[in-house]
């Protein structure tokens, strides 16, 4: 039994320590800790009540860890009757981490025979939704069962939320609907989880059946659904949550208000979003950067750089990562790269730069400006690289160009474990569509089904793309008729793809489908189906699509639908109408548009309107080398040499270089690429020998080289050769000295084929008994048996 003088000192133990825990005096506490170790600890021998107090202390000062060994100290008969400081400490690191060590402790508590309750599942569930670890929680479920705890309210609506958390909404729903009673926190718990997941229907589904059953909805139940209304841009639900909101005057909390704006915002009402957002009594980091993320997402990203401006003045404390990344999307919108490194080295300063959102957010906005050695630069870098790290890069790639570098950052990503997500798949896949690599492709949508990615709408969009552009209409179509859920995207998709392959008629007949499906169609739809009839010489069926989009469908045309009108009546030699359409229009003309007409004055010859579009183009001003490269050839087809060199030098006065042809062909999974000429390939021998066998060939069956084609005052001897060496006919004798003889050629090309290589590839496909499609940037041309689909119409 202690004697006086060591309960005396254990209460004033007791007292000091009792002192600092409700002053939360963390440093006077650890002096105290530190002397009756060193002091009184010995002669008090293990005062559990002392231990007790520290304990207390250490978790009221945020130091589980500290915590833990204390109580981890407390002999183990007295241990066993303290749950419910166990229990505390579960509950503080399942706050604030480190999160495996709540389920390490909950397992030391059982092992020990501590008995948890029903307030230690709680907390130890959190921790394991936040490791996502499904294991352990379903192990955890299952201890809770025995205990008959699986029917209190408070740890069925911790395994609720736990299931939601961790994407495991079955189980999270059986939980629900078995609960015997369910209070508004367990109902929320469930929204909250649909919300997550975007089943904003599922969501909405369960507020209205909250209502039902006479539950009220409270302010966290508005919080949970608005992320979901927001993400589905559901406008006329995201008002009645609102009127909601007014009528229970929730609309003035600070978190509501902030959920308000952003859904707005998510919704493209960025005036609604701005009057909350001045209403608000009070205004936290949050709803500032919930602002400026909305003036982002509609397309007011120099408003939102404003607005940050103001709040730094405002607030006054440093920004948080998540507002710096909101900003960062703000200069990659608005392909502001000064101002993007700006922020950069202001990121740096404040030592955000190695958080992985602002690092992923860096590397896109370099991305999307363009700089790709500045993204390449910042993402080697980078210390830790994630699937969104990887998918940033590979997006930029393909929207600068680089598709090839796309793949190859694809297969890297794969070499060092990083999975593909699903935004990764949506930047690879037009990467395949870009280059024509099938091989990638088919790969990718297989790797896509057994995600269950291809559930995704946007994910089977880019596979119709990818199919179509590597010339595969009918598996394009199998995804089409395979798809449970079709937007207007999906329907365009199609049509674009018909186009593109020269079939106009059957672009028309799937438009018809689309509105016996009730699929309204938009704009894009009309570009699409424009174009498709540009490409197939169905002119009387363009102008009257182009008559009906106004008259039925009340779209009105903009540029784009123009210059599909203009392209339909360049292509089928209607040069004076197509002139009469541009002059008629209820707006000027650009340069582009004039560009094709200059294109149909060129291949119908007529250098006397080419001169006139031409004069036209320089007065609005040239907007690439096409304009110059159109005139040039046309010149050089008349044989008007010093005319064309006039227009060689007006182009490098003004700084536009020409683009180099560039053709693509894929064997074996790898894509090789071919310039005009070149000899850097490792088979170049192989492939130079092949194309003069080939040549040789042609010439036999007729062929004479379209000396029209070689914009170059040479001999036609050095015209015939440099006519052999294009990279379309480069990219073809490649294929057929690699693939199997039975195997078609597929190869993509940069610029037009032209059309000394569209006669010759007619040739080769009798000569080497294959098929070979080229995809160049108009159309496809499938050559068989000396045959064009194009039928000319290119």
């Amino acid at each position: 039994m202690p004697n006086t003088s060591s309960v005396s000192t254990i209460n004033n133990y007791v007292q000091f320590l009792e002192a600092c825990i409700g002053s939360k005096s963390l440093k006077e506490g650890k002096i105290i800790h530190q002397r009756f170790l060193k002091v009184d600890g010995k002669d008090l021998g293990t005062p559990s009540l002392v231990l007790d107090k520290l304990t207390h202390l250490y978790i009221s000062c945020k130091r589980p860890q500290l915590a833990h060994r204390v109580f981890n100290s407390i002999p183990i008969p007295d241990r066993k009757n303290k749950t419910i400081l166990c229990n505390q400490i579960i509950r503080a690191y399942a706050w604030d981490g480190p999160f495996k060590k709540a389920v390490d402790l909950y397992y030391e508590m059982v092992d020990s025979g501590v008995k948890p309750t029903k307030y230690t599942y709680p907390f130890v569930l959190k921790a394991c939704s936040a490791l996502q670890d499904v294991e352990t929680g379903v192990k955890i479920h299952g201890h809770a069962k025995r205990l008959n705890l699986d029917n209190d309210v408070y740890v069925c609506t911790a395994l609720v939320d736990f299931y939601v958390k961790c994407g495991c909404l079955l189980e999270a729903r059986e939980v629900f609907d078995e609960m015997p009673e369910r209070d508004v926190v367990a109902w929320n718990a469930m929204v909250s989880g649909f919300s997550l997941h975007g089943m904003c229907w599922e969501a909405i589904g369960l507020v209205s059946e909250m209502g039902q059953r006479r539950v009220e909805a409270n302010s966290s139940t508005v919080v949970a659904i608005l992320p979901a209304i927001g993400e589905a841009s559901r406008l006329r639900e995201g008002k009645v949550v609102h009127g909601f909101c007014l009528r229970r005057y929730f609309e003035v909390d600070v978190v509501v208000g902030t959920g308000l704006l952003d859904m707005y915002g998510k919704c493209g009402q960025l005036r609604y979003a701005w009057e909350i957002f001045g209403a608000l009594p009070l205004k936290n980091e949050v709803t500032w950067s919930a602002m400026i993320g909305a003036c982002v997402s509609c397309d007011c990203a120099e408003v939102g750089l404003e607005l940050f401006g103001k709040m730094r003045i405002e607030v006054g404390h440093s920004p948080s990562p998540v507002i710096l990344a909101t900003v960062i999307r703000g200069c990659a919108k608005l392909n502001d790269l000064y101002i993007g490194r700006k922020i950069h080295c202001y990121t740096t300063k404040l030592g955000f730069v190695s958080e992985l959102m602002v690092c992923n957010t860096l590397l896109s906005m370099y991305a999307k400006c363009g700089s790709v050695n500045e993204s390449m630069r910042f993402f080697e870098m980078m210390q830790v690289k994630d699937s969104v790290s990887y998918s940033a890069i590979i997006t930029g790639r393909v929207q600068t160009g680089y598709a090839d570098e796309a793949l190859r950052m694809f297969r890297k990503m794969q070499n060092v474990g990083v999975e593909p997500e699903l935004a990764t798949m949506m930047g690879f896949l037009p990467a395949c569509s870009y280059l024509a690599a099938l091989q990638h492709g088919v790969c990718g949508h297989g790797y896509s089904v057994v995600r269950g990615f291809t559930e995704d709408v946007s994910i089977c969009n880019a596979l119709i793309d990818m199919y179509s552009k590597c010339g595969k209409m009918d598996d394009a179509r199998h995804v089409f008729d395979k798809m449970s859920h079709k937007d207007v995207v999906s329907w365009n998709a199609m049509i674009v793809g018909y186009g593109i392959h020269g079939l106009g008629r059957e672009a028309i007949l799937f438009f018809q489908d689309m509105q016996n499906e009730g699929q309204k169609p938009d704009e894009v739809t009309f570009i699409a189906l424009l174009s498709a009839c540009s490409h197939s010489g169905l002119v009387n069926e363009g102008k009257h699509l182009f008559l009906i989009m106004t008259k039925e469908f009340n779209i009105v045309p903009k540029m784009d639908h123009y210059f599909c009108m203009v392209d339909l009546f360049g292509r089928a030699g209607f040069l004076d109408e197509a002139h009469k359409f541009i002059t008629t229009m209820p707006f000027e003309a650009d340069a582009h548009l004039w560009n094709s007409l200059l294109s149909a004055c060129r291949v119908h010859k007529n250098i006397e309107l080419g001169e006139e579009v031409s004069n036209k183009i320089q007065s609005v001003g040239p907007t690439s080398t096409g304009n110059f490269v159109l005139l040039f050839n046309l010149y050089t087809t008349a044989q008007r040499w010093d005319d064309a060199a006039n227009v060689r030098i007006q182009q490098k006065v003004l700084g536009f270089k020409k683009k180099p042809g560039c053709s693509w062909v894929e064997v074996n999974g790898i894509v090789h690429g071919f310039v005009g000429g070149d000899w850097s390939h490792q088979q170049s021998a192989k492939i130079y020998k092949k194309l003069e066998e080939l040549g040789k060939e042609m010439k036999r069956l007729g062929y004479r080289a379209e000396s029209d084609f070689v914009y170059q005052d040479v001999e036609e001897e050095e015209k015939e050769n440099i006519l052999l060496y294009h990279s379309e006919k480069l990219a073809v004798a490649f294929g057929i000295i690699s693939l199997q003889s039975d195997k078609p050629i597929m190869v993509t090309k940069n610029l037009r084929v032209c059309g000394d290589c569209h006669t010759a590839l007619k040739y080769i496909t009798i000569i080497a008994k294959r098929d070979i499609t080229v995809r160049d940037t108009s159309r496809f041309h499938h050559f068989r048996d000396g045959i064009c689909s194009c039928g000319e119409f290119w």
